[in-house]
């Protein structure tokens, strides 16, 4: 009796591309994974330290977040940004690419915006005394802000990298120049998204109540 044998099907050898493509995903996801990490112990930190006597969170109905108008505002920008890059996205491949060209300058542009009013609001604490160097919820907000600018900032560089790619696109529209202009706007589209995430949650625990903040210690065991 002959012995039936099965042949494994070959793996399909992937091109460079998508080898490139790949790597990139890859690396962007343990970006994220390392920026989370990092955030989270900040955050730790941040419900740790508001146990202490000194913190006079900035929440408070006397202090600045108790109006968040500034802070919406720029909320909002970087919701728009987010959704401008999720349109790029789905344009791009599309007949003349569609309006992908408009999106992705949009945003750029809120993006920008949102770190001039990020810089807005620092400016009016600091003008109204509320440094870094006076209460330990300044400190923070300072840097929990700062730190998510930076990476915004470092995301700006993907951005300029996308533009210039879509602009060869709009010059000489092969498929290579097409694959690569959707890896970098897919890239910096999962990136918008992550920063998007991480803001919402900033912006929810600094504008929280010190009650808040009393009963995510407890939770968390950190708290009496």
């Amino acid at each position: 009796m002959l012995a039936q044998t099965t042949l494994a099907p070959l793996a399909v050898p992937r091109s460079r591309f998508e080898r490139r493509s790949a790597s990139a995903k890859t690396g962007l996801h343990l970006l994220m994974a390392a920026i989370s990490s990092m955030f989270f112990l900040f955050l730790l930190s941040y419900i740790l330290r508001s146990q202490v006597s000194d913190w006079e969170a900035l929440s408070e109905p006397w202090q600045p977040l108790a109006q968040t108008g500034q802070l919406w505002i720029n909320s909002a920008l970087l919701l728009v940004a987010s959704i401008a890059f999720e349109l790029t996205r789905r344009n791009i491949g599309r007949s003349k690419q569609g309006n992908s060209r408009e999106f992705l300058w949009l945003a750029g542009l809120s993006s920008f915006g949102f770190l001039v009013g990020q810089l807005v609001f620092w400016q009016y604490l600091t003008d109204r005394g509320y440094l870094a160097s006076t209460n330990p919820a300044n400190a923070f907000f300072f840097l929990l802000t700062g730190l998510h600018g930076l990476h915004l900032i470092g995301g700006m560089f993907a951005w300029m990298v996308a533009t210039y790619r879509l602009s060869v696109v709009d010059k000489n529209s092969d498929s290579k120049s097409i694959s690569l202009a959707k890896l970098s706007v897919e890239l910096c589209a999962t990136y918008w998204h992550f920063l998007l995430v991480i803001w919402i949650l900033l912006f929810a625990l600094l504008s929280s109540s010190p009650g808040t903040y009393a009963a995510i210690a407890k939770f968390c065991g950190l708290g009496e």
